[in-house]
């Protein structure tokens, strides 16, 4: 998947879709590219796929959040897009959707007291 793709591209639906089709497109994607479930020599390839397709989807499958999405989305098709536009859209996205990936842990945080 390329990260210049819609958030709508990387699930694979329309615009248009409801909130059952985003859920519907996100476990089928799920199903098919989590890294539990994938071959041995995709893991790497595609745990970096199921982070995208868990953004989307987090980000997709709230109402408030998809409306900041798509304002942002309409106000880049009105003017023109630059490859560094939609990094920053990408970014954006990811950012909204509150997962920011696997973070390192320590000591501290490991201790169950």
């Amino acid at each position: 998947m390329a990260s210049a793709a819609s958030l709508y591209e990387v699930l694979g639906i329309p615009m248009s879709a409801s909130c059952h089709e985003i859920k519907a497109a996100y476990r089928k994607l799920a199903r098919m590219c989590h890294p539990d479930v994938v071959a041995i020599n995709r893991k790497e390839t595609s745990a970096n796929e199921f982070i995208k397709i868990h953004a989307a989807y987090s980000t997709l499958s709230d109402p408030d959040k998809r409306a900041c999405y798509d304002r942002e989305i309409y106000s880049h098709r009105l003017r023109p897009c630059s490859s560094s536009t939609m990094a920053s859209a990408a970014a954006m996205a990811t950012a909204m959707s509150g997962f920011s990936g696997p973070t390192r842990r320590n000591w501290e945080t490991d201790q169950c007291w």
